[in-house]
């Protein structure tokens, strides 16, 4: 059986995949770049500091997914894991963007969305438009959502029009939907 079928059947066994399309809420938070919401089921957000993980987990949030890269200014992976340690929140990181989107990070995001206890999700980049488009595949790929609905969800929590990562998602959901 293909491993998306797989991730499929354990998002709706789990009650992951998602009936509606909730309506993107933008708040201010300090700590927190281009903070935006989805009722309870995801946030997507630029850069965070390690000081704003207690407010995450106070938020109700399961994990943080961390899509920074290590070498990006101003990241801070390890205070930021050290900090949601302390909290008692799931922290993964997993490295994306620049010149090389590697296709093997959403197939790793896909996997980790779904594990129990990540949702709801606290996923965050340096600006936004990384997150937004993890969870623009995750839509298609787990919840079954058209491309069009999903690409204006994702769109709303801050992927841009004409930007790589909008090709590469609708590359990658091409090549893995159905």
């Amino acid at each position: 059986m293909n491993k998306f079928v797989t991730m499929l059947m354990l998002a709706v066994a789990w009650g992951l995949a998602s009936v509606a399309q909730g309506q993107v809420v933008r708040e201010e938070v300090d700590g927190i770049v281009n903070f935006a919401h989805i009722e309870t089921t995801v946030a997507c957000a630029g850069a965070i500091t390690p000081e704003s993980v207690a407010e995450i987990k106070r938020m109700g949030f399961g994990a943080i997914i961390n899509l920074r890269r290590p070498s990006e200014e101003g990241a801070n992976i390890e205070a930021e894991a050290a900090a949601a340690e302390a909290a008692g929140i799931r922290f993964v990181h997993l490295p994306f963007g620049g010149d090389d989107l590697d296709p093997s990070v959403p197939d790793r995001f896909l996997a980790a969305i779904v594990e129990p206890g990540t949702e709801p999700a606290f996923i965050h980049c340096a600006g936004g438009g990384r997150a937004a488009t993890m969870w623009f595949i995750k839509r298609v790929i787990i919840d079954a959502w058209d491309v069009e609905r999903a690409m204006e969800e994702a769109t709303a929590l801050g992927l841009r029009p004409e930007s790589r990562l909008r090709e590469f998602a609708l590359e990658y959901v091409a090549a893995h939907a159905g």
